[in-house]
């Protein structure tokens, strides 16, 4: 594994071991800016990794380059495990949403960026950063946008190594799709992921992941429809709506049908009743075997 790695004249890629989700093993931090930089993902809990990180943006120091803050994109432990100390050895700022910082403290941060809001990186060629929220994977996760070069800082909103997680408490399936929805109309050129590489031309990625998470859905809906009138428990779903996945990943599975549930009742496809799920109408192959079954 290269690091760093450099993916333009402004734009550096660290990648540093975390706590994460496998099959991905590392976070990607990301260095913005030809002479005012900021470092995005302050995520490694890890001693001997947190020495890495730091010596990197001091050697960023050295060649003139100005750190302005630490950027968290959410509050997830394997984007901000070395928050405090980072920002402690470096003597910079944090900057994150309103709701990542009074997750985690207000006090550990100095800015907190809303929808829309803007930041100036100078240098050479001064660069202009957005601030998208864009909640559905965690409430206060935030993206970056650079409208002159197209390249979108995406943080868990996709990954190129392993998949994302949209987990009950944190997550909001609706709300995801719709902000990948929203992330594919801009038209980046290449986004930025905390997991695995850089994405070329990722409209068609976040397209194609709003489409998987249809088709799981549509499994989910069959899965509860098939239980009947008496509807199944989350767990008792798991086997019919992942039954393409192998069984040691159900338990992380549970999480993301769960997700999908919540959606299917808000948009009124599923109702429950204690802890079952009953489909809020019959699909057709139902209502055909039922008829059929009739005296």
């Amino acid at each position: 594994m290269v690091r760093p790695r450099e993916l333009s004249l402004s734009i550096e890629l660290f990648p540093v071991k975390t706590p994460t989700l496998a099959p991905a093993t590392h976070t990607n931090s990301y260095a913005l800016g030809g002479r005012d930089v900021v470092l995005v993902e302050p995520s490694t809990p890890y001693e001997g990794e947190q020495r890495a990180w730091i010596e990197w943006a001091r050697a960023l120091a050295s060649k003139g380059r100005v750190i302005k803050a630490l950027f968290a994109t959410h509050h997830h432990a394997d984007h901000v495990g070395g928050l405090d100390e980072l920002s402690r050895e470096l003597g910079v700022p944090v900057w994150a949403h309103a709701w990542t910082a009074d997750h985690l403290g207000r006090d550990k941060f100095a800015r907190t960026l809303e929808d829309g809001e803007t930041f100036v990186l100078d240098g050479p060629f001064p660069e202009q950063w957005t601030a998208l929220h864009t909640p559905g994977h965690a409430p206060g996760h935030l993206c970056l946008w650079n409208e002159t070069s197209r390249t979108l800082v995406v943080g868990d909103m996709v990954a190129s190594v392993g998949t994302i997680l949209i987990a009950p408490g944190d997550g909001d399936m609706a709300v995801y799709m719709q902000q990948l929805e929203r992330l594919a109309a801009f038209d980046a050129r290449v986004a930025l992921p905390a997991h695995g590489n850089p994405i070329d031309e990722p409209s068609r990625l976040f397209r194609h992941y709003v489409l998987h998470r249809l088709l799981r859905e549509n499994k989910v809906l069959h899965a509860v429809d098939a239980h009947g009138p008496l509807g199944a428990t989350a767990e008792e779903l798991v086997p019919d709506a992942y039954a393409d996945t192998a069984a040691h990943i159900w338990p992380l599975a549970l999480l993301s049908l769960r997700a999908h549930l919540d959606k299917l009742v808000g948009d009124g496809r599923v109702a429950l009743r204690g802890d079952r799920f009953i489909a809020s109408s019959p699909s057709p192959s139902r209502k055909a075997k039922a008829a059929k079954a009739a005296p």
